[in-house]
This record gives C-alpha cells, sequence and structure tokens, in this order.
C-alpha cells in the first residue's frame, strides 16, 4: 500500500496512536511489532490482524485477563546459546525460566476461550516447546534466581563443605575476638568485620604486634588496624579453594543445562515471536478500550459508510476536559465518490477531513476503529493527503508551489482504489486563478474514479456536485441565529462561509458589507444569503423536530405503562376471582363437614336437650370463623397520609391493587405491582396500608379445624422476586437467603435474582456454596452483563 507525502504519520496524527500502542506494550518484543506497523490493502492479511484484536478486547470487555508479567526479549540469550560451548548465567537462566512460563499460561488462557477467541488460538499454535521445560529450568533454578544446591551431587558437596568451613572460621574468630578484647588488644565496640571478602577482627594500632596475623585494612585515623589472625587463614584458604571448586561446578551444570536446551533454539524462538505478538495484539486491544475502538464491516471494495466516527484523539483530549464531542456520518461509494465540504472557518470542516483519513489509515494498520459497529470501511491501495503549510526553504517552493507539487503527484499515481484528502482545496493563491486550478485537477481526479474528500471556500467547486453524479456537496452545519459552529456534517447541499454575517456581528461598518456586497455580484450574495437562510429554516425544522420526537417517546412510554398495567390489573383480578372461587369451594366443604358433625352428634346423643344447644353453639363459632375468614383473603388497603417514600404501600386513585415503591426520580415513582414495574406520576398515587393486619393477629389459631390470621394473597402481592443483599454480612445474608427461597419455593415461583453485588465475590461464592445443595433449585447463574452481570445471581426453580 502506497502513501504520500512522506511526512503522511505526522500530519494526520498517526504517529501519537503509534505513541499511545507502544506505551501499552510491556516489553521490546511488543514495540518492536509497534515500529514494524504499516498499513497494508492486503484484505485477508488485514482481517486476521483486525479479528485478533477484536477477540481479545471481548474478552477484555467481559472482564477476563492474560498475564501481564515477565514478557521479557531473550534475544541476545538465545543468540550466545547458538554458539557451541557457551552457557546461560543464573540470571539469563532465569529470566528464560519466568518468561516461558507466561506463555504457557498465555497458551492455557488461549485454550480456555478457543471458543471466543478462535484466531488468537490458532495464534497459539505456533509454540512448540517441550511439555516438561519448565520442569528442567525447575531442577536446577529456584525462585530466587540462583542455582539450587542440589542442583547435582558434587554441588551439594560443595556447598555442605563450605557450611561447615564457615562455622569452623565462626568459632575460631569470635574465640580469637574476645580474647583480643580480654587482654585489652581490641577496642570495647570492636567486633568482627570484613575486608576483601575475608573475616578481620580490629586490632588497637599499638598492639598489632601481640597478635599474629595479617593486616588487610586501617581506620580512617590509623588507631585502629583489621588484622586476619593466623589461626583463621588456612580456613579461610579452604574456603577460598571450595569457592573456586563451586564456581566449576555451577559452570558444569550450567554448560550442560544449556546443551540440553541448544536444539530447541528454533521452537523457542518461535515461542518468542508468539509473545512478542501478544504484547503487541494486547497493546492494541487496550487501545481499543481506551478510545472506544471496534470492528466494522469489512468490505474488500474502497467503501466508506460510517456511523458516528470519532476522531481518537480529539475524543479523548475533550474526555479529558469533560467536553462532548459530535461523531461524524460520512458515505462514499461507486455512486458517490467524492466529498465536497463547506462552510465557515472553525466550522469543524478540517476535523471531518482528518477523522476520514486517520481511521482509515488505522484501520488499514490493522487497529479497531472508534464507529458504530454497523458502519461498512472498505480497503484502498493508495491514500494522498494535502495538508497544512507544506512551504519548503530547501527546495525554494513557496506554500501554493507546494500544493501544486502534491496536485501532480495526485494527478500522475491515483487511480480507483486510491483516497486522496485535500483541506482547503485551490487557496494559497489568487481566487480566481486557484479555483480555476482546483476545478481542473478535481475533474481529472473525478475521471480516474478516484474517491475523495476535500475542503474549500470556492463556488466553482461547490457547483461541480450539480454537474458530475459522482460528486456530492457537504456543509458544516452553523447557527445562524447565534453564529456557532454546531460541527456536524450535512451531506446532499453546499455550506456557506458566513463570511458577510461574522463581519457584521464583530461590528464593520454597513457601508463597508454593502460594498463588500456589490463588490461580490449580486447573484452571489443571493446564492449565500438562500444557503444561510434554508441553514436557520433546518435549524427551526430540527429543533422542532426533536421536540416532537421527545414528546412522542413519552407519550409511547405513558401509553405502553398504561397497558402493562392494565393488563396486570386484569390478571390480578381473574387470578383473585379464581382463588377466591376455589377457596369458597374449600370453605364449603369444611361447612357441610361441619353440619354433618353436628347431626350426627345429636344422633348419638339422642337429641338431648343441652347437648344439642352445645352442639348448636359450636356450629356457629364454626360460621363465624368461616366468615371472618373469606373477609381476611381480600386485603383491605385504607388510604393514609404522608409524603410517598420508597419501600410504601401505594396504589393509583380509584384502584383497588396496591403495589410497593421501588424508586423515586423527580416527578414518578417506580412501583412494583406483583412481577410488573411501572413508572407512575407521583400525583396519581395514594399512600396506603392494609387495615386487615391491624384487626387479625398473624399467629394461628384453630377454630373447628379453620385456620385465620394469616393472609396468603397477602403475603404473595408483598413478596418480591429480588432480594438485595448489597452490605450485608454472610451469616445475615445466608438467614435472608434461607427465607428468601422458602418463599420463592411456597409460591411457585419460576426464578428469582438475587443481587449481591461484585466486591472480591465473596458474598457471591458463600451465597452459591450454601444454595448448591438446595434441592429445588435446578441451575445458579450470573446475570445479563447488562443487568448486572456477576454482581447479580439468577435462580432457577425446579417445576
Amino acid at each position: 500500500m502506497r502513501v504520500f507525502p512522506d511526512t503522511f504519520e505526522a500530519k494526520t496524527g498517526f504517529d501519537k496512536i503509534r505513541e499511545m500502542v507502544a506505551a501499552k506494550c510491556l516489553s521490546s518484543l511488543g514495540t518492536r511489532h509497534v515500529e514494524k506497523m504499516k498499513p497494508s490493502d492486503d484484505l485477508k492479511y488485514l482481517k486476521r490482524l483486525l479479528i485478533q484484536t477484536e477477540e481479545l478486547r471481548r474478552l477484555f470487555a467481559a472482564g477476563n485477563r492474560l498475564p501481564d508479567a515477565n514478557y521479557i526479549d531473550p534475544a541476545e540469550q538465545l543468540a550466545k546459546m547458538k554458539v557451541s560451548g557457551t552457557y546461560l548465567e543464573e540470571e539469563e537462566a532465569y529470566d528464560l525460566k519466568r518468561s516461558l512460563s507466561t506463555i504457557i499460561q498465555l497458551q492455557s488462557v488461549l485454550t480456555k476461550h478457543a471458543e471466543e477467541c478462535p484466531t488468537l488460538h490458532g495464534l497459539s499454535g505456533m509454540v512448540d516447546l517441550p511439555t516438561d521445560i519448565i520442569k528442567w529450568f525447575e531442577a536446577i533454578i529456584d525462585d530466587t534466581g540462583k542455582l539450587r544446591a542440589n542442583a547435582s551431587k558434587e554441588l551439594m558437596q560443595i556447598r555442605a563443605s563450605m557450611v561447615s568451613e564457615h562455622s569452623s572460621l565462626r568459632r575460631v574468630m569470635d574465640h580469637i575476638s574476645k580474647d583480643a578484647q580480654k587482654q585489652g588488644w581490641s577496642p570495647d565496640d570492636g567486633s568482627i568485620a570484613v575486608r576483601g571478602g575475608r573475616l578481620v577482627i580490629p586490632v588497637l594500632a599499638e598492639h598489632k604486634r601481640k597478635l599474629k596475623g595479617f593486616i588487610h585494612d586501617e581506620s580512617a585515623t590509623g588507631q585502629t588496624v583489621f588484622m586476619e589472625p593466623a589461626e583463621a587463614l588456612e580456613i579461610n584458604n579452604r574456603i577460598r579453594e571450595l569457592e573456586l571448586e563451586e564456581r566449576r561446578e555451577i559452570i558444569r551444570i550450567l554448560r550442560n543445562f544449556t546443551d540440553q536446551l541448544r536444539p530447541h533454539i528454533p521452537a523457542l524462538e518461535k515461542a518468542y515471536h508468539f509473545l512478542g505478538a501478544i504484547d503487541f495484539i494486547r497493546a492494541k486491544a487496550l487501545l481499543a478500550i481506551e478510545i472506544n475502538g471496534l470492528l466494522p464491516v469489512i468490505d474488500e471494495n474502497p467503501v466508506i459508510v460510517w456511523h458516528k466516527a470519532v476522531h481518537p484523539l480529539l475524543y479523548l483530549l475533550h474526555k479529558k476536559a469533560q467536553k462532548p464531542i459530535v461523531p461524524l456520518d460520512i458515505e462514499l461509494d461507486a455512486e458517490r465518490r467524492i466529498l465536497i465540504i463547506s462552510g465557515p472557518n472553525a466550522g469543524g470542516k478540517s476535523v471531518c477531513l482528518k477523522t476520514v483519513v486517520l481511521l482509515q489509515y488505522m484501520l488499514q494498520c490493522g487497529l479497531l476503529v472508534p464507529v458504530r459497529d454497523d458502519s461498512v470501511m472498505g480497503v484502498f491501495n493508495k491514500i494522498f493527503i494535502d495538508m497544512g503549510d507544506e512551504q519548503s526553504l530547501e527546495n525554494d517552493l513557496s506554500t501554493y508551489s507546494s500544493h501544486l507539487t502534491s496536485m501532480r503527484f495526485f494527478l500522475e499515481n491515483a487511480g480507483g482504489k486510491t483516497l486522496f484528502l485535500i483541506d482547503e482545496f485551490g487557496a494559497g493563491t489568487e481566487p480566481q486563478f486557484g479555483g480555476a486550478i482546483a476545478e481542473g485537477v478535481l475533474e481529472q481526479l473525478y475521471k480516474k474514479q478516484s474517491f475523495g474528500v476535500i475542503t474549500t471556500h470556492y463556488g466553482n467547486l461547490k457547483s461541480m456536485a450539480e454537474k458530475n453524479a459522482g460528486i456530492i456537496n457537504g456543509a458544516m452545519r452553523y447557527d445562524v441565529n447565534q453564529l456557532k459552529p454546531l460541527y456536524e456534517l450535512e451531506v446532499g447541499r453546499p455550506g456557506s462561509s458566513f463570511a458577510l454575517e461574522m463581519a457584521a456581528n464583530i461590528g464593520l461598518s454597513n457601508a463597508v458589507i454593502e460594498r463588500a456586497k456589490g463588490l461580490v455580484g449580486h447573484s452571489q450574495v443571493k446564492f449565500e444569503t438562500l444557503i444561510n437562510e434554508l441553514e436557520a429554516a433546518k435549524n427551526d425544522f430540527q429543533t422542532r423536530y426533536e421536540s416532537v420526537n421527545r414528546k412522542d417517546t413519552e407519550l409511547e412510554k405513558i401509553l405502553k405503562d398504561y397497558q402493562d398495567l392494565k393488563a396486570h390489573l386484569d390478571a390480578e383480578k381473574s387470578k383473585i376471582i379464581k382463588e377466591a372461587k376455589q377457596e369458597a369451594k374449600r370453605i364449603v366443604l369444611d361447612a357441610n363437614k361441619a353440619v354433618e358433625n353436628t347431626i350426627r352428634e345429636i344422633k348419638e346423643n339422642k337429641a338431648e336437650k343441652e347437648k344439642t344447644k352445645e352442639v348448636r353453639q359450636k356450629l356457629t363459632d364454626i360460621q363465624v370463623s368461616l366468615t371472618e375468614e373469606v373477609e381476611e383473603k381480600k386485603p383491605v388497603w385504607t388510604t393514609v397520609a404522608g409524603e410517598i417514600k420508597v419501600g410504601d404501600k401505594v396504589r393509583m386513585a380509584g384502584q383497588e391493587s396496591a403495589g410497593e415503591v421501588v424508586s423515586i426520580r423527580g416527578k414518578k415513582a417506580e412501583v412494583l405491582m406483583g412481577e410488573l414495574k411501572s413508572h407512575i406520576a407521583l400525583n396519581r398515587l395514594e399512600k396506603v396500608k392494609s387495615s386487615s393486619q391491624g384487626k387479625k393477629s398473624l399467629k394461628r389459631e384453630s377454630v373447628g379445624g379453620v385456620f385465620k390470621g394469616i393472609d396468603m394473597n397477602q403475603r404473595r402481592a408483598d413478596f418480591s422476586p429480588n432480594l438485595d443483599l448489597r452490605g450485608k454480612r454472610a451469616e445475615e445474608a445466608i438467614q435472608l437467603v434461607d427465607d428468601f427461597i422458602d418463599s420463592s419455593v411456597l409460591f411457585s415461583m419460576h426464578e428469582v435474582r438475587i443481587v449481591h453485588g461484585k466486591g472480591d465475590g465473596i458474598l457471591r461464592e458463600v451465597i452459591r456454596r450454601y444454595l448448591s445443595g438446595n434441592k429445588f433449585i435446578e441451575r445458579m447463574a450470573d446475570e445479563h452483563v447488562e443487568r448486572g452481570g456477576s454482581g447479580v445471581t439468577v435462580i432457577s426453580f425446579r417445576q
């Protein structure tokens, strides 16, 4: 793929994008890939790069992670190993051990997520290391990077001897030091020290002849010398010999180990190429998350159909300043190849141009871009730009001459898969000639079937869209009344520069403005006026449309809430009638049984007067209790005064069914009625309480086999299928969960939700472990990511 000019990346801002990717790499393995990153028009290769990054972006977005430590570049170690007879030092072997462990962990993660990341998993296929290679390292290198004492039998013996000799040396030195202090030869505060790698004791200079040994050093004042006693000399010599033996044995072990690794150098090089590739892809995925980049639809043809496209650098700048950014919608295809953008200065024309070139270049470098996911991005084999001041002192070129040089290059090299972008086309020289030359260049680029976006103020270029089917006008929208840019691209009409309006706004005299109109010409002024009036009408229409659309949305929501509420009330009514009929049937059966028992008792007692009277009174009591029970089945709601708050029972004015206030936002309340939530205006609700609970005790009393005081319909109505445990301690949460599950089973719930929050996942784990053996529960799973994800457990019951 070819780009022009040589300063393309600096002019488009891609150099900053490259720096951002490099900063997210964990090693030089990854940054080398960043340095080599270049655009491609190979569709198959490009798709592979983009899909790899998109797979990892989605993996990260789902909360998964990759190992992010020990991305170490072993290039020097591998090069060293290739030379026969060389060996890895302990630190070098330790670096290999750690980085190879990371490679194997990466392989494991990608295998685990092979279904979500098939392309990345395929990339891990280049790792073909011996299955027990880490064990080779573990056998000789410990977790601190040092050679293990048991790396060989000989090394173990040497180090054991060294420990023994050091112990002997310490005993001898302690004895001599104490004796010297006792004799007054050593300072009272003197202690054993080390000089030149040998243990020494401090001795006062005037007594140095009294102690046999070798002087290694003296104090700054010369009053104290540091001596190695003669008795310790032989031990120190033996220790030195053991140190040399240890070093020779270490070299032998490392040389043998390096010889063992040497045949696997090609496999190691591939493994580290994989590590570098993952480091690079990881950095690209993190950049995508930062700029809201994703994978659009890729088309093999040169086409641009972008929705909600955003300049990534501008997005980050505005995000930091907490300012909104206006996205870009743009379409270029075979029928409409060239877009001419006009409008006032500082209206956003150049930003549109730079957004197009930067996003297209990013995509063809394998980077995800900030557009809506239904956007379509094609592939171009050449991208040419002419932006900014290209004055060249070296070649004695003026700005305009430089532009003309660029135009000559465009005309000589452009083709059907070329995308050209020109800012302020034709500027820099006399307008009459600059506009004419620009029109001639544009005609030739149009004939070459090239695609392009240009910005201009020239009217003759705007007029070309009327004469050529493949050229379209675009305007940067402008608030005519406030003379403020809106930074929105509107395709299909030319834009005005609003030069006369701006001149009037900053206070130029009417005489100057009228003279300018006369010089421009009546037709041009009328044309600009029509454009301005069209813009004003468009802005007014847009405002009215948004207002109507907003009201329509509110109306649809209110209508839906009403229909949902009506359906709920109808369902509740049918449900209550059905339950009442079933209860009435049960009561009648109980009553019949009571009557039959009464008659039987009267007969058995041969109609004794007192006994008959007693039995009849019992029958009367049963009748009263049954009547009370029927009355209790239907909750009685009484209106109460006071402000409506979250947790209160409320009902719509004129209705009988009540619900619970879940939340209050502004002048509306979210009310839960059964399993249905509705948003209802507060002024349509009245606060209520159940009067039935005030009359009867919840204690169960048996009268003639009939239980009073428990209103199951009321308990069902009060039951919520959502239990919020956030902020609860584990033991408190378990008790609440226990009661909640019992009620759910009692009311034959199909599915309920427990909200425990994400945090460290401890409360989630405690709850799921506690419920894992419950015979009524069929399955437990995380809620959908948009409704809480792992912070909510959804429980389904066996039916």
